[in-house]
């Protein structure tokens, strides 16, 4: 089952969500500073692409500076992205075929406020 709703939601919305999380993290890492927000945003968009089957988790390792760095990301962009995921899952929601790709785009909503310390991991 999770074959299939990774194709529905592969041709309906993955393509367009990673691709823009892939051109978010090229953008990140032409400086410096901000490297390791593309590196998270890298993350996301393939979690993004393949998201049923998969699931976030946080890494033990994070520190103090995922977490500041998760502070800069949810005041940057982490908002936009949860409320963009909460829409468009609300959306899919008013159809009865489209409530499992919504409850993907809820699913995606913690990943895109904290990226920073967290990895995907099958389930």
């Amino acid at each position: 089952m999770n074959a299939v709703l990774n194709v529905i939601w592969l041709v309906l919305a993955g393509v367009w969500l990673a691709l823009g999380y892939v051109v978010a993290g090229i953008l990140c890492c032409l400086l410096i500073v901000t490297i390791p927000f593309g590196l998270a945003s890298f993350r996301i968009a393939g979690y993004a692409l393949w998201p049923f089957g998969r699931t976030v988790t946080e890494r033990g390792t994070a520190g103090v500076p995922s977490m500041l760095g998760n502070v800069v990301w949810l005041l940057v962009a982490g908002i936009w992205l949860a409320i963009g995921h909460i829409v468009t899952g609300i959306a899919l929601c008013l159809t009865v075929v489209g409530i499992p790709l919504g409850l993907g785009n809820f699913k995606m909503v913690p990943v895109s406020l904290l990226p920073l310390g967290r990895e995907v991991v099958s389930t």
